[in-house]
């Protein structure tokens, strides 16, 4: 396991949700679900909502799902200013098929095609890097899309 984010984990969490990013660092996407009543858990906690159990199973989860809402950042903020150069970039909340409505958020890849709610996608992990504090991500490409080309036009003037 290449876990670096461990060594930047972000404050104020419960650390539930580390088997996620822990999977996403071995290139699997894995989703917490209840090992009792099978209610999917996300995000992460340690105790089922629906039925009090405190054991959790984390499945395989195909990366494939519908864009639930998006937006797009216009600015680096405090804590991100080395995202600078990747500005414009949409983020989308993705609701992950099969899974009984869990969302997960991630980049959509620009395709020069703005994004739309309800539009199809399928996620690909990326490694941690410095800019994302070793924290692997999970990018989300629009499904049949066109592939970017090089220096391919941004969605710049596209709904936000």
């Amino acid at each position: 396991m290449s876990a670096v984010f461990t060594q930047e984990k972000f404050r104020g969490g419960i650390a539930a949700d580390d088997k996620y990013w822990e999977a996403l660092a071995d290139g699997e996407f894995r989703l917490c679900r209840c090992a009792q009543c099978g209610t999917w858990m996300v995000p992460a906690h340690y105790r089922c909502g629906a039925c009090g159990s405190w054991e959790q199973v984390w499945p395989l989860v195909e990366p494939l799902g519908t864009i639930y809402s998006w937006t797009r950042t216009r600015m680096a903020f405090p804590r991100t200013e080395a995202r600078a150069d990747d500005v414009p970039f949409v983020t989308a909340l993705v609701e992950v098929d099969g899974t009984d409505g869990a969302r997960i958020f991630g980049i959509v890849v620009d395709t020069g095609t703005a994004p739309h709610i309800g539009d199809r996608v399928r996620g690909e992990i990326r490694p941690g890097t410095e800019k994302s504090f070793g924290y692997p991500t999970i990018e989300w490409q629009l499904v049949d899309a066109p592939t970017p080309a090089p220096g391919a036009g941004s969605t710049e003037g596209a709904r936000a």
